[in-house]
Parts: structure tokens; C-alpha cells; sequence
């Protein structure tokens, strides 16, 4: 089962999570063999980070709420609020599949919340400049609640562009970077 999960940091907790990188990182690599994309959000314009994204196959829910709760920086307080939600990779790859690489042009997770009946179930937009995409699901996957995605894209307006605006209730959209070591 596909989960994703985004832990968005405390205000003022960057002192702490610089100091739990290595951990985290270590962490993390417990998880190499089932992580479809990770990586930070940032403040706007900044190398600041705002939040850590993780999507992750695991055998099911519980094994998926261990992930991100006993995660370091979640343990250690860096973390105000996790959302998790189960997923689907409608892509079938990792964000190291990615044809544009690790580097260059903007990056951002685009994060719709909806209800009803689903949108964007497939991506309208070229999968070339896709990374990660996905519905975000109900706990028992049977209840459309959204749609997670990470692009390439030139600026936030054309990231949100990716989704029918219309069809959701908020529209988030972050700066977003591969993770990981390099």
C-alpha cells in the first residue's frame, strides 16, 4: 500500500532539525527499498526548509503510522502536525525515475483537498515534467479525498495548474527538493 505523508516543521524549529539530519537521514535509508519520492519543503524563496514529504509503500496502515511517528524529527518535536493519507502512484515510479533528474528548474508538491466525486485521477499535464502523482485516499482507500503531487514547473501558478482548480476546496502549493543524501 502507497501512503503519503508530509510533517510540516514547528515555527522556529530549524536549529533542532539541523541537528537531527544525520538521524533522520539514517532513518530514512531503513526505508530506501520502499520510498517512491522524500525530499523537503522550503519557505518560499529560501533554502529554509518548511516541511518533509515521504512517500512510502508499506504493508499497510499501522505500518505506515510507526513511519512517520517514529521518525526523529517527529520524536525530537521539529514536526507540528503530519498528514498521511494513502495514496496511489498513478505515475509507477520512483522520483529517481524522474527524466529531469535531481537538478534544475523549480520544483513543487501540489497538495489539493477535495470531497465528492474524484478529480484528476489521471494527470492532464505532461508526465514529463510529473515527479510524483497521486490521489490522496480515505484510510481504507475507498474514499477520494484529494490529489498529491510533486512537478517541475516554472513557477507555483503553473504547479497549481496542473489540477482542475475547481474541483477542490484548497489548493497548497510548496517549494519543494529532492531529499536525501547526494
Amino acid at each position: 500500500m502507497e501512503f503519503f505523508c508530509y510533517h510540516r516543521d514547528r515555527p522556529d524549529s530549524a536549529e533542532l532539525r539541523g541537528t537531527l539530519v544525520e538521524a533522520h537521514w539514517s532513518y530514512m535509508d531503513r526505508y530506501a527499498a520502499e520510498l517512491i519520492a522524500r525530499g523537503p519543503t522550503l519557505v518560499r524563496g529560501s533554502e529554509t526548509a518548511s516541511g518533509s514529504v515521504h512517500i512510502v509503500d508499506l504493508p499497510d496502515l499501522a505500518a505506515a503510522r510507526a513511519f512517520v511517528f517514529d521518525e526523529p524529527n517527529y520524536q525530537a518535536g521539529v514536526y507540528r502536525d503530519v498528514l498521511l493519507r494513502r495514496w496511489r502512484n498513478v505515475l509507477g515510479r520512483t522520483m529517481w525515475d524522474f527524466p529531469g533528474g535531481r537538478e534544475g528548474g523549480n520544483r513543487y508538491l501540489v497538495l489539493g483537498f477535495g470531497s465528492g466525486q474524484p478529480a484528476d485521477l489521471v494527470p492532464a499535464a505532461d508526465r514529463d515534467e510529473l515527479i510524483a502523482y497521486g490521489p490522496l485516499l480515505s484510510d481504507d482507500g475507498s474514499t477520494w479525498l484529494g490529489t498529491a503531487l510533486l512537478v517541475r514547473a516554472p513557477d507555483p501558478d503553473a504547479a497549481r495548474a496542473v489540477l482542475t482548480l475547481d474541483r477542490y476546496a484548497d489548493v497548497e502549493v510548496h517549494d519543494w527538493e529532492f531529499g536525501g543524501r547526494r
